[in-house]
């Protein structure tokens, strides 16, 4: 398994706009891509700052080429990205997966009992 790591940089007063927004376009599309496996979206809040680093899991390097295009490693932007993000940063990363433990949908750590050593964590 193949993870593509991509980050960006937004306005903290502007994060929660910014993740709807993903929700709505990048992930949307990455999800409904054959050979996406999964999409995990992280925002880091410091100061007037938000990162976010996105990640998807793709089965090869064909399924991420039907996302991404010929150069799979050229980040992919949407209209409206230049509009929240302070730079268009050109490349992604691509990493081997080599170890995969878990279930990281919020909805299963919400089902696990509170006083278990696998609650949610909190932030």
């Amino acid at each position: 398994m193949i993870a593509r790591m991509w980050h960006g940089r937004t306005d903290a007063a502007r994060a929660d706009e910014y993740t709807q927004y993903l929700r709505d376009t990048g992930v949307t599309d990455l999800r409904g891509t054959p050979g996406n496996r999964a999409v995990l979206v992280l925002c880091n809040r410091s100061g007037d700052a938000a990162d976010f680093t996105l990640i998807s899991f793709w089965d090869s390097v064909d399924a991420i080429r039907r996302f991404a295009g010929q150069d799979v490693l050229k980040a992919r932007y949407y209209e409206r990205d230049a509009d929240f993000l302070h730079e268009l940063e050109p490349r992604v990363q691509h990493l081997e997966v080599v170890v995969s433990e878990g279930d990281l949908r919020r909805d299963a750590w919400e089902r696990r009992p509170s006083g278990s050593d696998q609650s949610r964590p909190r932030m």
